[in-house]
């Protein structure tokens, strides 16, 4: 058994989604790991890591909008150090969850036909994201 770690760095456009499939696909690749299991997490409070729908770009664009009802910006919370998105960026991060994973099958993700891994930035404006990748195998 082999232990490959890295750190991924992403840059968000504000609140969203980012495929980071590729990327992760790429470093995977670089391990020469063929059979193993996946282990991302996102080094942050107010992102997350989601894995969801490819295919139809709807599906993050309603998922984005039940996020916000279930976590409005106009609501009054104790917490709101840097800005009325800050408390509502923590609960989605919560609810969505910052980590993946994701087993290695013959050296690729073994992610459904219409799945990809998304960093859902859950903060208005642009950040640089982290993740952690621990990928175990042989």
């Amino acid at each position: 058994m082999r232990q490959e770690t890295t750190i991924l760095a992403f840059d968000t456009t504000g609140r969203g989604f980012t495929d980071v499939t590729r990327a992760v696909a790429r470093w995977l690749d670089d391990t020469g790991i063929a059979e193993g299991l996946l282990t991302l997490l996102c080094r942050h409070t107010s992102a997350s890591l989601v894995i969801q729908e490819n295919a139809a770009p709807e599906v993050r664009t309603d998922l984005a909008a039940w996020l916000d009802r279930i976590a409005p910006e106009d609501h009054r919370y104790a917490h709101d150090d840097e800005g009325p998105d800050d408390m509502p960026a923590h609960l989605k991060a919560t609810l969505t969850g910052v980590n993946v994973q994701v087993p290695v099958i013959g050296g690729r993700l073994s992610l459904g036909t219409w799945q990809a891994i998304y960093l859902a930035e859950h903060r208005r404006m642009p950040h640089r994201r982290q993740i952690a990748a621990h990928l175990i195998g042989a």
